[in-house]
Protein backbone atom coordinates (compact mmCIF):
# COMPACT_ATOMS: atom_id res chain seq x y z
CA UNK A 1 0.00 0.00 0.00
CA UNK A 2 1.41 3.40 -0.97
CA UNK A 3 1.98 6.13 1.59
CA UNK A 4 -0.50 8.29 -0.31
CA UNK A 5 -3.18 5.63 0.22
CA UNK A 6 -2.36 5.45 3.94
CA UNK A 7 -2.69 9.24 4.20
CA UNK A 8 -6.17 9.06 2.69
CA UNK A 9 -7.21 6.08 4.84
CA UNK A 10 -5.90 7.73 8.00
CA UNK A 11 -7.91 10.85 7.22
CA UNK A 12 -11.07 8.80 6.68
CA UNK A 13 -10.56 6.89 9.94
CA UNK A 14 -10.03 10.17 11.81
CA UNK A 15 -13.33 11.48 10.44
CA UNK A 16 -15.12 8.26 11.45
CA UNK A 17 -13.67 8.33 14.97
CA UNK A 18 -14.78 11.92 15.52
CA UNK A 19 -18.20 11.15 14.07
CA UNK A 20 -18.53 8.11 16.34
CA UNK A 21 -17.83 10.10 19.50
CA UNK A 22 -20.08 13.00 18.48
CA UNK A 23 -22.86 10.64 17.43
CA UNK A 24 -22.50 8.76 20.70
CA UNK A 25 -22.75 12.02 22.63
CA UNK A 26 -25.89 13.04 20.76
CA UNK A 27 -27.44 9.60 21.34
CA UNK A 28 -26.56 9.76 25.05
CA UNK A 29 -28.15 13.19 25.33
CA UNK A 30 -31.30 11.68 23.82
CA UNK A 31 -31.07 8.77 26.30
CA UNK A 32 -30.64 6.19 23.55
CA UNK A 33 -28.28 3.96 25.48
CA UNK A 34 -27.75 1.11 22.94
CA UNK A 35 -26.97 3.55 20.14
CA UNK A 36 -24.63 5.61 22.33
CA UNK A 37 -22.72 2.52 23.47
CA UNK A 38 -22.46 1.15 19.92
CA UNK A 39 -21.15 4.44 18.53
CA UNK A 40 -18.68 4.81 21.40
CA UNK A 41 -17.38 1.28 20.76
CA UNK A 42 -17.07 2.12 17.07
CA UNK A 43 -15.10 5.26 17.95
CA UNK A 44 -12.72 3.25 20.14
CA UNK A 45 -12.13 0.76 17.32
CA UNK A 46 -11.52 3.62 14.87
CA UNK A 47 -9.03 5.12 17.33
CA UNK A 48 -7.17 1.81 17.51
CA UNK A 49 -7.20 1.56 13.71
CA UNK A 50 -5.82 5.06 13.48
CA UNK A 51 -2.96 4.12 15.77
CA UNK A 52 -2.01 1.58 13.09
CA UNK A 53 -2.17 4.06 10.20
CA UNK A 54 -0.24 6.71 12.12
CA UNK A 55 2.45 4.13 12.89
CA UNK A 56 2.65 3.30 9.18
CA UNK A 57 2.97 6.99 8.32
CA UNK A 58 5.66 7.50 10.95
CA UNK A 59 7.64 4.64 9.41
CA UNK A 60 7.36 6.35 6.01
CA UNK A 61 8.78 9.56 7.47
CA UNK A 62 8.29 11.93 10.39
CA UNK A 63 6.91 14.50 7.96
CA UNK A 64 3.76 12.42 7.47
CA UNK A 65 3.02 11.86 11.18
CA UNK A 66 4.39 14.82 13.16
CA UNK A 67 1.13 16.54 14.16
CA UNK A 68 -0.65 13.20 14.43
CA UNK A 69 1.81 11.98 17.07
CA UNK A 70 2.43 15.25 18.91
CA UNK A 71 -1.12 16.68 18.88
CA UNK A 72 -3.72 14.18 17.66
CA UNK A 73 -2.44 11.21 19.70
CA UNK A 74 -2.60 12.96 23.12
CA UNK A 75 -6.05 14.37 22.31
CA UNK A 76 -7.33 10.99 21.13
CA UNK A 77 -5.92 9.20 24.17
CA UNK A 78 -7.52 11.77 26.47
CA UNK A 79 -10.80 11.30 24.61
CA UNK A 80 -10.77 7.53 25.15
CA UNK A 81 -9.85 7.83 28.83
CA UNK A 82 -12.43 10.51 29.65
CA UNK A 83 -15.25 8.95 27.64
CA UNK A 84 -14.47 5.41 28.79
CA UNK A 85 -14.28 6.39 32.46
CA UNK A 86 -17.59 8.26 32.26
CA UNK A 87 -19.33 5.41 30.45
CA UNK A 88 -18.24 2.97 33.14
CA UNK A 89 -19.83 5.24 35.77
CA UNK A 90 -23.03 5.80 33.79
CA UNK A 91 -24.76 2.61 34.80
CA UNK A 92 -28.07 4.31 35.21
CA UNK A 93 -28.88 7.35 33.09
CA UNK A 94 -26.70 7.28 29.94
CA UNK A 95 -27.36 11.00 29.59
CA UNK A 96 -24.75 11.62 32.28
CA UNK A 97 -22.08 10.43 29.82
CA UNK A 98 -23.17 12.78 27.03
CA UNK A 99 -20.71 15.56 27.89
CA UNK A 100 -17.79 13.13 28.10
CA UNK A 101 -18.66 11.58 24.75
CA UNK A 102 -19.02 14.99 23.14
CA UNK A 103 -15.70 16.03 24.68
CA UNK A 104 -14.10 13.02 22.99
CA UNK A 105 -15.69 14.04 19.70
CA UNK A 106 -14.44 17.59 20.03
CA UNK A 107 -10.95 16.32 20.85
CA UNK A 108 -10.79 14.11 17.76
CA UNK A 109 -12.38 16.81 15.58
CA UNK A 110 -9.91 19.41 16.81
CA UNK A 111 -6.99 17.09 16.10
CA UNK A 112 -8.37 16.50 12.61
CA UNK A 113 -8.64 20.25 12.02
CA UNK A 114 -4.98 20.63 12.96
CA UNK A 115 -4.10 18.30 10.07
CA UNK A 116 -6.50 19.99 7.64
CA UNK A 117 -5.88 23.64 8.53
CA UNK A 118 -2.33 23.61 9.84
CA UNK A 119 -0.52 20.47 8.66
CA UNK A 120 3.26 20.42 8.77
CA UNK A 121 5.19 21.26 10.89
CA UNK A 122 3.53 20.48 14.20
CA UNK A 123 3.67 23.52 16.47
CA UNK A 124 2.84 24.55 20.01
CA UNK A 125 0.52 27.20 18.61
CA UNK A 126 -1.55 24.67 16.71
CA UNK A 127 -1.72 22.42 19.76
CA UNK A 128 -2.89 25.24 22.03
CA UNK A 129 -5.54 26.33 19.53
CA UNK A 130 -6.78 22.74 19.39
CA UNK A 131 -7.01 22.65 23.18
CA UNK A 132 -8.85 25.99 23.22
CA UNK A 133 -11.38 24.68 20.74
CA UNK A 134 -11.99 21.50 22.73
CA UNK A 135 -12.41 23.36 26.02
CA UNK A 136 -14.72 26.00 24.54
CA UNK A 137 -16.94 23.48 22.75
CA UNK A 138 -17.15 21.27 25.83
CA UNK A 139 -18.02 24.23 28.04
CA UNK A 140 -20.89 25.26 25.76
CA UNK A 141 -22.20 21.70 25.62
CA UNK A 142 -21.94 21.41 29.41
CA UNK A 143 -24.04 24.52 29.92
CA UNK A 144 -26.65 23.29 27.44
CA UNK A 145 -26.87 19.61 28.38
CA UNK A 146 -25.28 18.87 31.72
CA UNK A 147 -25.87 19.97 35.27
CA UNK A 148 -24.83 23.57 35.65
CA UNK A 149 -21.10 23.59 36.59
CA UNK A 150 -19.94 25.39 39.67
CA UNK A 151 -18.66 28.93 39.40
CA UNK A 152 -15.10 27.75 40.12
CA UNK A 153 -15.27 25.15 37.35
CA UNK A 154 -16.75 27.69 34.92
CA UNK A 155 -14.03 30.24 35.65
CA UNK A 156 -11.27 27.66 35.39
CA UNK A 157 -12.64 26.40 32.08
CA UNK A 158 -12.92 29.92 30.70
CA UNK A 159 -9.38 30.76 31.81
CA UNK A 160 -7.93 27.65 30.19
CA UNK A 161 -9.76 28.35 26.93
CA UNK A 162 -8.71 32.01 26.82
CA UNK A 163 -5.07 31.33 27.67
CA UNK A 164 -4.85 28.54 25.08
CA UNK A 165 -6.58 30.67 22.45
CA UNK A 166 -4.42 33.76 23.00
CA UNK A 167 -1.16 31.83 23.25
CA UNK A 168 -2.00 29.57 20.33
CA UNK A 169 -3.09 32.43 18.08
CA UNK A 170 0.07 34.36 18.85
CA UNK A 171 2.33 31.43 18.10
CA UNK A 172 0.47 30.40 14.93
CA UNK A 173 -0.06 33.83 13.39
CA UNK A 174 3.30 35.39 14.15
CA UNK A 175 6.06 32.90 13.34
CA UNK A 176 9.49 34.11 12.41
CA UNK A 177 9.06 35.96 9.16
CA UNK A 178 10.88 34.90 6.06
CA UNK A 179 13.90 37.05 5.36
CA UNK A 180 13.54 39.57 2.60
CA UNK A 181 14.40 38.49 -0.93
CA UNK A 182 16.82 41.11 -2.25
CA UNK A 183 16.96 41.44 -6.00
CA UNK A 184 17.58 43.95 -8.69
CA UNK A 185 16.82 43.95 -12.36
CA UNK A 186 17.13 46.40 -15.18
CA UNK A 187 14.42 46.77 -17.79
CA UNK A 188 15.80 45.43 -21.06
CA UNK A 189 19.11 44.19 -19.61
CA UNK A 190 20.64 41.45 -21.78
CA UNK A 191 23.78 39.32 -21.36
CA UNK A 192 26.72 39.70 -23.70
CA UNK A 193 26.23 36.74 -26.05
CA UNK A 194 27.08 38.35 -29.36
CA UNK A 195 24.96 39.60 -32.20
CA UNK A 196 21.69 37.72 -32.82
CA UNK A 197 21.59 35.20 -35.63
CA UNK A 198 17.86 34.52 -35.21
CA UNK A 199 15.33 37.19 -34.38
CA UNK A 200 11.67 36.79 -33.47
CA UNK A 201 8.93 39.15 -32.39
CA UNK A 202 5.98 37.92 -30.31
CA UNK A 203 2.95 40.13 -29.69
CA UNK A 204 0.66 39.18 -26.83
CA UNK A 205 -2.97 40.19 -27.21
CA UNK A 206 -6.52 39.11 -26.54
CA UNK A 207 -7.93 37.13 -29.45
CA UNK A 208 -10.67 34.82 -30.59
CA UNK A 209 -9.30 31.59 -32.03
CA UNK A 210 -10.94 28.62 -33.71
CA UNK A 211 -10.31 25.27 -32.02
CA UNK A 212 -11.96 22.09 -33.30
CA UNK A 213 -14.56 24.21 -35.03
CA UNK A 214 -15.33 26.25 -31.91
CA UNK A 215 -14.71 29.98 -31.49
CA UNK A 216 -12.85 30.44 -28.20
CA UNK A 217 -11.78 33.59 -26.36
CA UNK A 218 -8.04 33.46 -25.70
CA UNK A 219 -4.89 35.37 -24.87
CA UNK A 220 -2.48 34.62 -27.68
CA UNK A 221 0.96 35.28 -29.10
CA UNK A 222 0.59 36.61 -32.66
CA UNK A 223 -3.10 35.71 -32.63
CA UNK A 224 -2.58 31.95 -32.43
CA UNK A 225 -2.67 29.20 -29.79
CA UNK A 226 -0.11 27.85 -29.30
CA UNK A 227 2.15 30.75 -30.20
CA UNK A 228 4.65 30.52 -33.07
CA UNK A 229 7.14 27.66 -32.87
CA UNK A 230 10.60 29.09 -32.26
CA UNK A 231 13.42 26.97 -33.69
CA UNK A 232 17.18 27.28 -33.55
CA UNK A 233 20.34 25.32 -34.19
CA UNK A 234 23.01 24.94 -31.52
CA UNK A 235 25.27 27.99 -31.74
CA UNK A 236 22.55 30.43 -32.72
CA UNK A 237 22.02 33.59 -30.72
CA UNK A 238 18.31 34.14 -30.23
CA UNK A 239 16.76 37.56 -29.86
CA UNK A 240 13.06 37.56 -29.02
CA UNK A 241 11.18 40.84 -28.72
CA UNK A 242 8.04 40.53 -26.60
CA UNK A 243 5.34 43.15 -27.11
CA UNK A 244 2.11 43.49 -25.17
CA UNK A 245 -0.82 44.90 -27.06
CA UNK A 246 -3.65 44.69 -24.53
CA UNK A 247 -3.06 42.06 -21.79
CA UNK A 248 -3.90 44.33 -18.85
CA UNK A 249 -2.20 42.21 -16.19
CA UNK A 250 1.08 42.08 -18.06
CA UNK A 251 3.11 39.33 -19.75
CA UNK A 252 6.64 37.93 -19.74
CA UNK A 253 8.42 35.03 -21.44
CA UNK A 254 9.76 32.19 -19.30
CA UNK A 255 11.80 29.64 -21.22
CA UNK A 256 10.58 26.50 -19.49
CA UNK A 257 13.40 23.99 -19.03
CA UNK A 258 15.93 26.10 -20.91
CA UNK A 259 18.61 27.18 -18.47
CA UNK A 260 19.00 30.76 -19.62
CA UNK A 261 20.97 33.42 -17.71
CA UNK A 262 18.94 34.75 -14.79
CA UNK A 263 18.18 38.10 -16.43
CA UNK A 264 16.38 36.29 -19.26
CA UNK A 265 14.20 33.99 -17.10
CA UNK A 266 11.04 36.07 -17.33
CA UNK A 267 9.82 36.06 -13.73
CA UNK A 268 8.13 39.39 -12.90
CA UNK A 269 9.33 41.04 -9.73
CA UNK A 270 12.50 38.95 -9.68
CA UNK A 271 14.28 39.10 -13.05
CA UNK A 272 12.27 41.83 -14.77
CA UNK A 273 9.11 43.90 -14.58
CA UNK A 274 5.98 42.54 -16.21
CA UNK A 275 5.52 43.93 -19.73
CA UNK A 276 2.38 46.06 -19.60
CA UNK A 277 0.18 47.12 -22.57
CA UNK A 278 2.18 49.24 -24.98
CA UNK A 279 5.54 48.07 -23.61
CA UNK A 280 8.14 45.61 -24.89
CA UNK A 281 11.07 43.59 -23.55
CA UNK A 282 13.94 42.02 -25.49
CA UNK A 283 15.31 38.58 -24.53
CA UNK A 284 18.67 37.45 -25.85
CA UNK A 285 20.51 34.20 -25.16
CA UNK A 286 22.69 31.65 -26.88
CA UNK A 287 21.19 28.37 -28.07
CA UNK A 288 23.78 26.00 -26.66
CA UNK A 289 21.34 23.50 -25.13
CA UNK A 290 19.78 21.17 -27.72
CA UNK A 291 16.38 19.73 -26.91
CA UNK A 292 12.63 20.25 -26.62
CA UNK A 293 11.44 23.22 -24.54
CA UNK A 294 8.57 25.64 -24.39
CA UNK A 295 7.87 29.21 -23.45
CA UNK A 296 5.02 30.79 -21.54
CA UNK A 297 4.08 33.91 -19.64
CA UNK A 298 5.08 33.98 -15.99
CA UNK A 299 2.93 37.01 -15.20
CA UNK A 300 -0.31 35.77 -13.61
CA UNK A 301 0.74 32.49 -15.16
CA UNK A 302 -2.12 30.37 -13.79
CA UNK A 303 -4.50 32.43 -15.94
CA UNK A 304 -2.22 33.45 -18.79
CA UNK A 305 -1.00 29.96 -19.72
CA UNK A 306 -4.47 28.49 -19.42
CA UNK A 307 -5.78 31.24 -21.75
CA UNK A 308 -3.14 30.42 -24.38
CA UNK A 309 0.04 32.43 -23.76
CA UNK A 310 2.48 29.62 -24.53
CA UNK A 311 4.48 28.20 -27.41
CA UNK A 312 7.27 25.80 -28.37
CA UNK A 313 11.05 26.27 -28.40
CA UNK A 314 13.11 23.58 -30.19
CA UNK A 315 16.90 23.69 -30.37
CA UNK A 316 18.40 21.10 -32.71
CA UNK A 317 22.05 20.04 -32.93
CA UNK A 318 21.74 20.19 -36.73
CA UNK A 319 18.96 20.79 -39.26
CA UNK A 320 16.17 18.22 -38.85
CA UNK A 321 16.21 15.05 -40.94
CA UNK A 322 13.32 12.66 -41.41
CA UNK A 323 10.06 13.56 -39.68
CA UNK A 324 10.37 15.81 -36.62
CA UNK A 325 7.05 16.83 -35.06
CA UNK A 326 6.12 18.74 -31.90
CA UNK A 327 2.92 17.74 -30.11
CA UNK A 328 2.02 20.12 -27.29
CA UNK A 329 -0.94 19.01 -25.19
CA UNK A 330 -3.09 21.81 -23.79
CA UNK A 331 -6.64 22.48 -22.67
CA UNK A 332 -8.13 25.75 -23.86
CA UNK A 333 -11.62 26.54 -22.52
CA UNK A 334 -12.28 22.81 -22.03
CA UNK A 335 -11.21 22.07 -25.62
CA UNK A 336 -8.23 19.70 -26.00
CA UNK A 337 -5.25 20.67 -28.14
CA UNK A 338 -3.62 19.87 -30.46
CA UNK A 339 -6.20 19.09 -33.08
CA UNK A 340 -5.69 15.63 -34.65
CA UNK A 341 -3.18 15.46 -37.50
CA UNK A 342 -2.77 12.62 -39.98
CA UNK A 343 0.12 12.50 -42.43
CA UNK A 344 1.57 9.68 -44.52
CA UNK A 345 5.15 8.74 -43.64
CA UNK A 346 7.17 6.42 -45.86
CA UNK A 347 8.35 3.18 -44.28
CA UNK A 348 11.93 3.41 -43.07
CA UNK A 349 11.77 7.15 -42.34
CA UNK A 350 13.29 8.18 -38.99
CA UNK A 351 10.65 9.89 -36.84
CA UNK A 352 10.99 12.03 -33.70
CA UNK A 353 7.86 13.03 -31.81
CA UNK A 354 8.47 15.82 -29.30
CA UNK A 355 5.78 15.54 -26.64
CA UNK A 356 5.10 18.56 -24.41
CA UNK A 357 2.61 18.88 -21.58
CA UNK A 358 1.70 22.58 -21.24
CA UNK A 359 -1.22 21.96 -18.87
CA UNK A 360 -1.08 22.04 -15.08
CA UNK A 361 -1.97 18.35 -14.67
CA UNK A 362 -0.42 15.08 -15.83
CA UNK A 363 -1.22 13.62 -19.27
CA UNK A 364 -0.92 10.00 -20.42
CA UNK A 365 0.54 9.32 -23.88
CA UNK A 366 0.55 6.07 -25.85
CA UNK A 367 2.19 5.29 -29.20
CA UNK A 368 0.53 2.38 -30.98
CA UNK A 369 1.62 0.51 -34.08
CA UNK A 370 5.38 0.58 -33.59
CA UNK A 371 8.16 0.03 -31.09
CA UNK A 372 10.01 3.16 -29.98
CA UNK A 373 12.65 4.59 -27.69
CA UNK A 374 12.49 7.54 -25.31
CA UNK A 375 15.52 9.44 -26.56
CA UNK A 376 15.32 12.42 -24.23
CA UNK A 377 13.36 13.72 -21.24
CA UNK A 378 13.12 17.43 -20.44
CA UNK A 379 15.61 18.19 -23.19
CA UNK A 380 18.29 15.84 -21.84
CA UNK A 381 19.38 12.77 -23.82
CA UNK A 382 19.09 9.38 -22.09
CA UNK A 383 21.86 6.80 -22.02
CA UNK A 384 21.19 3.62 -24.03
CA UNK A 385 17.39 3.77 -23.99
CA UNK A 386 15.85 0.36 -24.63
CA UNK A 387 13.14 -0.34 -27.16
CA UNK A 388 9.56 -0.21 -25.84
CA UNK A 389 6.29 -1.63 -27.06
CA UNK A 390 2.88 -1.59 -25.45
CA UNK A 391 4.05 0.99 -22.90
CA UNK A 392 2.40 4.27 -22.06
CA UNK A 393 4.18 7.50 -21.06
CA UNK A 394 3.09 9.74 -18.19
CA UNK A 395 4.29 13.34 -18.60
CA UNK A 396 4.00 15.79 -15.70
CA UNK A 397 2.92 19.40 -16.06
CA UNK A 398 5.66 21.22 -17.94
CA UNK A 399 7.51 18.01 -18.89
CA UNK A 400 8.74 16.87 -22.30
CA UNK A 401 9.54 13.42 -23.74
CA UNK A 402 11.15 12.81 -27.15
CA UNK A 403 10.09 9.51 -28.76
CA UNK A 404 12.10 8.16 -31.71
CA UNK A 405 11.40 5.26 -34.06
CA UNK A 406 11.65 4.17 -37.65
CA UNK A 407 8.33 4.45 -39.46
CA UNK A 408 6.85 1.00 -40.18
CA UNK A 409 4.90 0.10 -43.29
CA UNK A 410 1.71 -0.05 -41.22
CA UNK A 411 -0.03 2.96 -39.60
CA UNK A 412 0.96 4.30 -36.18
CA UNK A 413 -1.05 6.51 -33.85
CA UNK A 414 -0.15 8.68 -30.86
CA UNK A 415 -2.87 9.33 -28.32
CA UNK A 416 -3.09 11.71 -25.37
CA UNK A 417 -5.49 10.51 -22.68
CA UNK A 418 -6.96 8.06 -25.23
CA UNK A 419 -7.53 10.81 -27.84
CA UNK A 420 -5.55 10.29 -31.07
CA UNK A 421 -3.60 13.46 -31.91
CA UNK A 422 -1.11 12.20 -34.52
CA UNK A 423 -1.33 9.27 -36.94
CA UNK A 424 0.11 8.07 -40.23
CA UNK A 425 -3.06 6.23 -41.17
CA UNK A 426 -6.15 4.61 -39.78
CA UNK A 427 -5.50 2.40 -36.74
CA UNK A 428 -7.64 1.21 -33.88
CA UNK A 429 -5.18 -0.14 -31.31
CA UNK A 430 -6.42 -0.24 -27.69
CA UNK A 431 -3.89 1.34 -25.33
CA UNK A 432 -5.84 2.06 -22.15
CA UNK A 433 -4.54 -1.07 -20.38
CA UNK A 434 -0.87 -0.50 -21.11
CA UNK A 435 1.57 -0.16 -18.19
CA UNK A 436 3.25 3.22 -17.68
CA UNK A 437 7.00 3.62 -18.11
CA UNK A 438 8.98 4.31 -14.94
CA UNK A 439 11.82 6.58 -16.13
CA UNK A 440 13.83 5.95 -12.95
CA UNK A 441 14.61 2.42 -14.14
CA UNK A 442 14.90 3.06 -17.90
CA UNK A 443 18.21 3.13 -19.78
CA UNK A 444 21.80 2.46 -18.71
CA UNK A 445 22.77 3.40 -15.16
CA UNK A 446 25.69 5.66 -14.29
CA UNK A 447 26.75 6.72 -10.82
CA UNK A 448 25.96 10.31 -9.76
CA UNK A 449 28.83 12.74 -10.45
CA UNK A 450 29.05 13.61 -6.73
CA UNK A 451 28.00 12.03 -3.46
CA UNK A 452 28.80 14.86 -1.06
CA UNK A 453 26.45 17.81 -0.71
CA UNK A 454 27.37 21.31 0.37
CA UNK A 455 23.74 22.26 1.01
CA UNK A 456 20.69 20.13 1.77
CA UNK A 457 17.10 21.38 1.85
CA UNK A 458 13.84 19.61 2.69
CA UNK A 459 10.59 20.83 1.15
CA UNK A 460 7.42 19.44 2.75
CA UNK A 461 4.41 20.12 0.51
CA UNK A 462 1.04 20.47 2.19
CA UNK A 463 -2.08 22.60 2.58
CA UNK A 464 -2.84 24.94 5.44
CA UNK A 465 -4.46 28.14 6.62
CA UNK A 466 -2.14 31.05 5.87
CA UNK A 467 -2.68 33.76 8.50
CA UNK A 468 0.16 36.09 7.61
CA UNK A 469 -1.53 38.26 5.00
CA UNK A 470 -4.28 40.81 5.41
CA UNK A 471 -6.89 38.15 4.66
CA UNK A 472 -6.56 34.50 5.70
CA UNK A 473 -6.42 32.02 2.84
CA UNK A 474 -6.30 28.26 2.50
CA UNK A 475 -2.93 27.96 0.79
CA UNK A 476 -0.70 25.33 -0.74
CA UNK A 477 2.29 25.44 1.60
CA UNK A 478 5.98 24.54 1.77
CA UNK A 479 7.26 23.72 5.26
CA UNK A 480 4.13 25.28 6.72
CA UNK A 481 4.43 28.65 4.97
CA UNK A 482 3.09 30.16 1.76
CA UNK A 483 4.58 32.62 -0.71
CA UNK A 484 5.86 35.27 0.00
CA UNK A 485 6.68 34.04 3.52
CA UNK A 486 8.71 30.94 2.59
CA UNK A 487 12.39 31.52 3.39
CA UNK A 488 14.60 31.43 0.28
CA UNK A 489 17.10 28.62 -0.21
CA UNK A 490 20.54 30.23 -0.16
CA UNK A 491 23.44 28.60 -2.02
CA UNK A 492 26.90 29.60 -3.20
CA UNK A 493 28.24 29.31 -6.70
CA UNK A 494 29.73 25.83 -7.13
CA UNK A 495 27.76 24.21 -4.31
CA UNK A 496 26.41 20.71 -4.78
CA UNK A 497 22.83 20.87 -3.52
CA UNK A 498 20.40 18.16 -2.48
CA UNK A 499 16.63 18.58 -2.25
CA UNK A 500 14.35 16.20 -0.37
CA UNK A 501 10.81 16.91 -1.57
CA UNK A 502 7.98 15.39 0.45
CA UNK A 503 4.30 15.45 -0.51
CA UNK A 504 2.03 14.91 2.50
CA UNK A 505 -1.01 16.35 0.73
CA UNK A 506 -3.71 14.49 -1.19
CA UNK A 507 -2.92 16.02 -4.62
CA UNK A 508 -0.06 15.76 -7.12
CA UNK A 509 2.54 18.54 -7.15
CA UNK A 510 4.64 18.73 -10.36
CA UNK A 511 7.86 20.36 -9.15
CA UNK A 512 9.86 22.81 -11.27
CA UNK A 513 13.11 24.60 -10.44
CA UNK A 514 14.04 27.42 -12.78
CA UNK A 515 17.51 27.77 -14.25
CA UNK A 516 18.71 24.25 -13.43
CA UNK A 517 18.07 20.60 -14.18
CA UNK A 518 18.13 18.27 -11.19
CA UNK A 519 19.47 14.72 -11.13
CA UNK A 520 17.06 12.22 -9.58
CA UNK A 521 18.71 10.22 -6.78
CA UNK A 522 15.76 8.28 -5.37
CA UNK A 523 12.01 8.07 -4.97
CA UNK A 524 10.48 6.73 -1.75
CA UNK A 525 13.89 5.55 -0.58
CA UNK A 526 14.53 3.48 -3.71
CA UNK A 527 17.55 4.63 -5.69
CA UNK A 528 17.21 5.42 -9.39
CA UNK A 529 18.66 2.55 -11.44
CA UNK A 530 18.24 3.75 -15.01
CA UNK A 531 19.91 6.37 -17.16
CA UNK A 532 20.93 9.52 -15.27
CA UNK A 533 17.66 11.41 -15.16
CA UNK A 534 18.13 15.17 -15.36
CA UNK A 535 14.73 16.77 -15.02
CA UNK A 536 13.22 20.22 -14.71
CA UNK A 537 9.65 19.00 -14.09
CA UNK A 538 8.59 15.92 -12.12
CA UNK A 539 5.42 14.74 -10.40
CA UNK A 540 5.62 14.36 -6.63
CA UNK A 541 2.54 12.26 -5.94
CA UNK A 542 0.73 12.05 -2.58
CA UNK A 543 2.94 10.33 -0.02
CA UNK A 544 6.05 10.38 -2.22
CA UNK A 545 9.53 11.46 -1.17
CA UNK A 546 11.96 12.47 -3.92
CA UNK A 547 15.67 13.12 -3.50
CA UNK A 548 17.31 15.15 -6.25
CA UNK A 549 20.61 16.98 -6.62
CA UNK A 550 22.16 19.66 -8.82
CA UNK A 551 25.22 21.85 -9.15
CA UNK A 552 24.72 25.53 -8.32
CA UNK A 553 26.26 26.83 -11.55
CA UNK A 554 23.79 29.46 -12.79
CA UNK A 555 23.87 32.50 -10.47
CA UNK A 556 20.81 34.57 -9.75
CA UNK A 557 17.45 34.49 -8.04
CA UNK A 558 15.36 31.56 -9.28
CA UNK A 559 11.73 30.55 -8.81
CA UNK A 560 11.23 27.07 -7.34
CA UNK A 561 7.59 26.06 -7.42
CA UNK A 562 4.78 23.67 -8.14
CA UNK A 563 3.94 23.75 -11.85
CA UNK A 564 0.30 23.21 -11.24
CA UNK A 565 0.20 26.95 -11.73
CA UNK A 566 -2.91 27.42 -9.60
CA UNK A 567 -1.01 25.84 -6.69
CA UNK A 568 1.90 28.25 -7.22
CA UNK A 569 -0.52 31.18 -7.26
CA UNK A 570 -2.01 29.87 -4.01
CA UNK A 571 1.31 29.90 -2.18
CA UNK A 572 3.48 27.00 -3.34
CA UNK A 573 6.37 29.09 -4.64
CA UNK A 574 9.74 29.95 -3.11
CA UNK A 575 13.13 31.08 -4.39
CA UNK A 576 16.62 29.68 -4.78
CA UNK A 577 19.09 32.49 -4.15
CA UNK A 578 22.83 32.62 -4.77
CA UNK A 579 24.67 34.35 -1.92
Amino acid sequence: MSTGSVIAIDFLIAVLAAAGWLGGGAAAAARRRPVALALAAFAVLATVARAVTVTMLARAGWWFAAEKILIAAPLSLTAVVVAGWRLLKARGDIRSAAIALLFAGYADSSALLVTVLHGYPASAGAGLLAVAGVVAATAVSWRLLGPRPSRAVSRTTLAVAVVALVAGTGLAAAPSAAPGVPHQHEQGATPSVGEPTKQFTLTAATATVTVSGQRVAAWAFDGQVPGPELTATVGDVLEVTLRNKDIARGVTLHWHGYDVPNSQDGVPGITQDAVLPGQEFVYRFRADQAGTYWYHTHAVSDIGVKMGLYGVLVVRPAPASGVDRVIAAHTLSSVSLPEPVQEPVAAGTPVRLRLINTDSTTHRYALAGTSFQVAAIDGMDLSQPSTLTGTAISIPAGGRYDLVFTAPATPIALSVDNRVVYATGATAAATSGWPVLDPLSYGAFAAPPWTRYDKEFTLVLDRGLDLRGLLPRYAHTVNGAADPDIPPQVVHLGDTVKFTIVNRSLVVHPWHLHGHHVLVLSRNGKAATGSPLWLDSFDVRPGEVWEVTFKADNPGMWANHCHNLAHAEQGMLLHLMYA
